[in-house]
């Protein structure tokens, strides 16, 4: 909001699992729900509930390990007119520098996460989209 105060802002979930853990968090805001399908061994993400279009929508999650389930949250954001598409996830594990495939990928504006795994947080540091945020004053 800071940036752009009149901008709309939805917050998104990868699935029911995170949209049941933190919906209450976010009542006041619109909400979009992603849904999960696997067809063999792909796995096909789409938006199963809410109106991304014309708004920035902001993926709400617990923890990424490899991210392939944020990114393909996003794609379909986007394909349904999401005018940027942003994460928030408490605790960035990404194994395998698995955080590599979110720089320099233009479907991610921003992605914040907290320091809560040290190691992660050193090898982010300054990067983009990638944005730090202390539990200190939690």
């Amino acid at each position: 909001k800071k940036e752009s105060p009149d901008e709309e802002i939805a917050i998104a979930f990868p699935d029911d699992g995170a949209h049941k853990r933190f919906k209450a968090k976010f009542a006041d805001l619109p909400m979009v729900i992603c849904t999960k399908v696997r067809e063999g061994d792909k796995r096909i993400v789409s938006v199963k509930e809410g109106a991304p279009q014309g708004r920035h929508c902001i993926i709400v999650d617990d923890l990424v390990q490899s991210g392939g389930t944020l990114l393909e949250c996003a794609r379909p954001l986007k394909d349904l007119g999401a005018t940027k598409v942003s994460c928030f996830v408490t605790h960035g594990v990404f194994p395998k520098e698995s955080w590599k495939k979110f720089v320099g990928n233009d479907l991610i504006h921003k992605f914040w996460i907290t320091d809560s795994i040290p190691t992660t947080c050193q090898q982010i540091a300054g990067l983009e989209p990638f944005e730090v945020l202390s539990l200190a004053p939690l």
